[in-house]
C-alpha cells in the first residue's frame, strides 16, 4: 500500500486542480445517447509526462481538457471529432487516446421492490422490526460473528454514493468522495449504492437489516449518476481515493461490455498495492462467457448471482472468469430516503463478498490481496448441479472462511 499513500501527496494538488474542471462541467452520460455530446476520451501519457503537458497536447489537438487521473499518468479529453483525437495520439508524450466507455450497476431490470421505515436518523419515523435477510443467513455471517464481525477494515462502495444519515447505516458510513463532482458530498441520488452498503454493514441494531460484517466501516465513493450509470474515468478516479483514503476492500457492483486498458491498468496498480477488488460478473443471462468488465479481470473476483434455492440466476452472466457466487435474487437491504426495498442482480450478490472478504481481513490485516481470494475459494461450498463457470468454487462461506488459518 506504500505505493498508493505516496499518491496521497498529490490530493492537495487535486483539490487545487478542481477549478481546472470548470472547463468540463459533470455531464450526465445520457447526453452521449442522445447525441448531445462529444464522446469523452482517456489520454494516457508516457510517465514523466506532467499535468502542464498533457493540457498542451490536448488543447492543441483542439481538445477540451478534463480531469487527471494520476494513477495512470492520463487526463480525460473531449475532441471536436475523431480526427483531433487521433491528432493528439500523434502527439509527443502520448502512449494511447482510448474511449472513456460508460459502465452501469449491474441491477436486475424491474426487481426492486421498495418497502416501509421512510425516514432518516433523527427523524422519528417508526422503522420495521430488524429481520437477517435470507442472503446474509445463507452465507453463514452470524457464524462468524464471534471470531469478527468486520471492525477497523474499510469497504469502499464505488456506486451511486449511500444515504449518509440512514438509521441503519450511519453508524458505519464515513463521508466519502464523489467522483463525478468533488464539490458535492457522496450522498446517494439512485439508491442502488445504498442497498449494497446495507448488504456489506447494515448496523446490527433493533430495525430494518443487519449486513454481513455489521461492523465494516463503508467509505461511499460516487462514481455513477442517479441513472445508475457512469464514466470509466470516474471509476478510475474513484478507485485511487479508495487506495489513498485506506480502502482496504473495493466493491463495484457495477459492468461494461467495454474492455479498458485504462481501467485495467488502474486495477493492476491498486492489486498490486493491496486493495481487494471484487466486481459483478452482469447481468446478461442467459449466457454463455459473458463476464463483464471490471469482473473479467483476473486481479478481480467475479461474483455470479444465485436464489434462495441454491440456483443460478438466470439473469446472472457466467464464464470461466468467474471466482465465487453469492444469494443475488430478492434481496432485502437498506434504500435511499431511510427506506428498504428488495433487488435482485449480481450488484446484490458482489457485496456479500466483499463483506466476507472484509471479516478476513479483520481477522488477519496481514493478508494480501491473492490470500483473500484463496480463503475466500477454499471455504466456499460447491452448488451441486452448477457448472464452474456459473459458481467457480461455489458459494462464499463467512464461517469457513474466518475459521481458515
Amino acid at each position: 500500500m506504500d505505493q498508493i499513500r505516496k499518491l496521497a501527496g498529490v490530493l492537495s494538488i487535486l483539490l487545487v486542480s478542481l477549478g481546472f474542471l470548470a472547463a468540463e462541467p459533470p455531464s450526465d452520460v445520457d447526453d452521449i445517447n442522445r447525441g448531445e455530446a462529444p464522446e469523452r476520451k482517456i489520454v494516457v501519457f508516457q510517465p514523466g509526462t506532467g499535468e502542464a503537458s498533457q493540457r498542451s497536447v490536448i488543447e492543441g489537438a483542439g481538445g477540451r481538457f478534463g480531469k487527471p487521473l494520476r494513477l495512470i499518468n492520463a487526463a480525460t479529453a473531449r475532441f471536436p471529432n475523431e480526427t483531433a483525437a487521433q491528432a493528439a495520439a500523434s502527439a509527443a508524450g502520448v502512449l494511447r487516446v482510448e474511449s472513456d466507455f460508460i459502465a452501469n450497476a449491474a441491477l436486475a431490470p424491474g426487481s426492486v421492490a421498495q418497502q416501509g421505515g421512510q425516514g432518516n436518523k433523527g427523524g422519528g419515523v417508526s422503522q420495521p422490526v430488524q429481520e437477517t435477510s435470507w442472503g446474509v443467513s445463507r452465507v453463514k455471517a452470524p457464524e462468524a460473528w464471534s471470531v469478527t464481525q468486520g471492525a477497523g477494515v474499510n469497504v469502499c462502495v464505488l456506486d451511486t454514493g449511500v444515504d449518509l444519515t440512514h438509521a441503519d447505516l450511519a453508524e458505519n458510513v464515513k463521508s466519502g468522495y464523489n467522483a463525478i463532482n468533488p464539490s458535492r458530498t457522496a450522498k446517494d441520488d439512485n439508491g442502488h449504492g445504498t442497498h449494497v452498503a446495507g448488504i456489506i454493514a447494515a448496523v446490527n441494531n433493533t430495525i430494518g437489516v443487519v449486513g454481513v460484517g455489521p461492523k465494516i466501516s463503508v467509505i461511499p465513493v460516487k462514481v455513477l449518476g442517479a441513472s445508475g450509470s457512469g464514466w470509466i474515468s470516474d471509476i478510475i478516479e474513484g478507485l485511487e481515493w479508495c487506495g489513498v483514503n485506506g480502502g482496504k476492500v473495493a466493491n463495484m457492483s457495477l459492468g461494461s461490455s467495454s474492455d479498458s486498458q485504462s481501467l485495467h491498468d488502474a486495477i493492476t496498480a491498486l492489486y498490486n498495492a493491496g486493495l481487494v477488488l471484487v466486481a459483478a460478473a452482469g447481468n446478461s443471462g442467459p449466457c454463455a462467457n459473458c463476464v463483464s468488465y471490471p469482473a473479467r479481470y483476473s486481479e478481480v473476483i467475479a461474483v455470479s448471482a444465485s436464489d434462495s434455492s441454491d440456483q443460478f440466476a438466470s439473469y446472472s452472466s457466467q464464464g470461466p472468469e468467474v471466482d465465487l457466487i453469492a444469494p443475488g435474487s430478492n434481496v432485502l437491504s437498506t434504500w435511499k430516503g431511510g427506506g428498504y426495498a428488495t433487488a435482485s442482480g449480481t450488484s446484490m450478490a458482489t457485496p456479500h463478498v466483499s463483506a466476507v472478504a472484509a471479516l478476513k481481513r479483520a481477522q488477519n490485516p496481514s493478508l494480501g490481496p491473492a490470500d483473500v481470494a484463496s480463503a475466500l475459494k477454499s471455504g466456499a461450498d460447491a452448488l451441486p448441479g452448477l457448472i464452474s463457470d456459473q459458481q467457480g468454487s461455489g458459494l462464499v462461506n463467512a464461517q469457513k472462511t474466518t475459521a481458515l488459518p
